[in-house]
């Protein structure tokens, strides 16, 4: 089995782990279609499956679809056809509590997630709410885990963009959840916010699946990548060799960084 919580030092470098095979797959998502209200289509018979332990960069132009699946994944989007499984468990209102503790959705804007007058208590409105007993000491594990245990008592808005994601991650890693699903975790990050927020993902022992146009990030964190486009899955394979194939990338409106060169 793959270990539980938080190694003690985050990594550097590329991400290179081999994730250990379990009777379920991390997460299963069979044939998910899913249209909005408005009518427009956002999924088309999308299947993807995760292993434990995998790092998997969700990639993709505006509007392709790659939100609409994260959200489906703790329950925040349902109603269409097709199914969802974390660990075997059905995404489906019988499970819901269990699915969102096991799948932590750190959203782009930090402002989604953070809402509480201190850091400890927004990193402690998780647990609480699952009626965890070990509270604190979850909170103290989690800010740790992403260090910011120091600013236990400041108020978040007086934080700046990276240390507000970095809280916003800890609040998800309080709950110690299984799968980790990150909306854009490096827009609008200053490059040492980048770097230090990459340092953090890497030295975390999770199941991740990582929404992202960030090209080069996705290959610093993410071994695989899932290229979507159409509400479809087009590519599947090494995030390397993805963003290698210049034309696969022109034809779905991604590009990677200009002078940026894949060794």
């Amino acid at each position: 089995m793959v270990s539980r919580g938080w190694s003690g030092s985050a990594a550097t470098g590329s991400a290179t782990f081999t994730p250990v095979r379990h009777a379920a797959p991390a997460l299963t998502v069979s044939k998910l279609a899913f249209a909005y209200p408005n009518g427009h289509q956002a999924l088309f018979g999308v299947d993807l499956t995760v292993e434990p332990g995998e790092r998997v960069a969700l990639l993709g132009p505006n509007g392709a679809g790659k939100t609409t699946l994260a959200l489906h994944l703790n329950g925040v989007l349902s109603g269409g056809s097709g199914s969802v499984a974390v660990a075997g468990l059905p995404v489906d209102k019988e499970h819901l509590r269990e699915i969102r503790r096991r799948v932590g959705l750190v959203f782009q804007d930090p402002d989604d997630q953070l809402f509480m007058s201190s850091v400890r208590e927004d990193v402690a409105f998780g647990p609480a709410n699952f009626g965890m007993s070990d509270v604190d000491e979850r909170v103290l594990r989690a800010l740790s885990a992403v260090g910011m245990e120091s600013f236990l008592d400041r108020s978040p808005m007086h934080l700046s963009g990276g240390q507000r994601r970095r809280v916003a991650l800890a609040s998800v890693l309080a709950c110690d959840p299984e799968i980790l699903v990150l909306d854009e975790p490096s827009a609008n990050l200053e490059p040492v916010a980048r770097r230090e927020l990459a340092e953090v993902l890497l030295g975390l022992d999770k199941t991740m699946l990582m929404v992202t146009h960030d090209l080069p990030y996705a290959l610093q964190l993410c071994p695989r990548s899932v290229l979507i486009d159409d509400g479809v899955v087009v590519a599947d394979g090494p995030t390397r060799e993805i963003l290698r194939d210049s034309e696969l990338l022109a034809r779905h409106r991604l590009e990677l960084p200009y002078g940026f060169r894949l060794d």
